[in-house]
């Protein structure tokens, strides 16, 4: 009777492989081979462009076309980089944009990250409205609003100065990041910051301690955004700043390698390989930022 009352066992006949599929937990070996072949031409399909800028940069005078397809030419030189980095205002030009850059973005965040904030967790009059007013001026396109940014900026003497270009940056900017960061807030449990309050913290205490520390993969994205922004972007430059020659940054003064009866194609090449240098190394910084700042503000039991 024992042996009755005790419970069959049901074996479950296991589903049928096919070359898609491995085990469990992770995929075949066909189909990880396939997933790395499209990667591998996805890699050579980007990178091979900056090769051939590369190329063209090693050349020695101005040759853009060549009938030798090599990546690198027999005759390469590092003539084209010694002139920009020496005999021209290379340098000067990399300051300008990395000091306009970096105030954007830091200017960009705090004011993203405040202001975020109080959409996120204050409920005031206006306030959707608020969000809708700053999600429109997104959908405005950048060359219209060229005209009234620069009559603003005469009528506050700010034309000709970097921090109204500064200004404009963050203009157009903010708003977006602010929708990115509310968002990203919106996810927070505020039960975190009540109990920061009831432990003594005030509320700008549980902000910078509570909240921003679970934010840091949001705000890195936001830092990388303002930064490559303003580090890319030439029509805005070109209406604030003008033509003055300690005012250029690198936009405005790789056009002018650009003439109208000759271009200096192996300077071009060799600055925009150069000017590519501090964004990639500012990404490969702040990658381990994105990653680790998803357990930063993690709560131990």
């Amino acid at each position: 009777m024992a042996a009755l009352n005790q419970p069959t066992k049901v074996e479950k006949t296991p589903k049928k492989k096919t070359i898609f599929q491995g085990s469990a937990r992770e995929d075949s070996p066909f189909k990880r081979f396939w997933i790395h072949v499209g990667l591998i031409i996805a890699c050579i399909f980007t990178v091979y462009p900056i090769l051939r800028i590369l190329s063209v940069a090693l050349r020695p005078g101005d040759r853009l076309l060549s009938t030798n397809l090599a990546l690198i030419p027999p005759d390469a030189t590092l003539e084209a980089f010694r002139i920009v980095l020496f005999d021209k205002p290379f340098l000067q030009w990399i300051w300008n944009s990395l000091a306009i850059t970096m105030s954007t973005a830091l200017i960009g965040v705090i004011l993203a990250a405040t202001s975020a904030y109080a959409f996120s967790r204050w409920k005031f009059p206006g306030r959707s409205l608020g969000l809708i007013f700053l999600l429109g001026t997104q959908m405005i396109p950048a060359a219209m609003l060229m005209i009234p940014i620069y009559i603003l900026a005469i009528k506050l003497g700010l034309v000709g100065t970097f921090r109204g270009l500064v200004i404009a940056y963050c203009v157009t900017s903010v708003p977006f990041s602010i929708w990115i960061l509310k968002g990203y807030y919106d996810t927070i449990p505020i039960d975190l910051e009540e109990a920061a309050r009831i432990d003594g913290c005030s509320q700008l205490q549980a902000f910078w301690r509570i909240l921003l520390p679970l934010s840091t993969p949001s705000l890195a994205i936001v830092f990388l955004f303002n930064f490559t922004f303003a580090w890319n972007d030439y029509l805005l430059a070109r209406v604030m700043l003008g033509s003055q020659e300690q005012l250029l940054v690198w936009p405005l003064g790789l056009q002018r390698m650009v003439g109208q009866f000759q271009t200096q194609w192996g300077q071009f090449s060799a600055a925009s390989i150069l000017v590519a240098i501090p964004v990639m190394a500012l990404f490969l910084y702040s990658a381990k930022w994105l990653i680790s700042g998803l357990t930063l503000g993690s709560v131990k039991g």
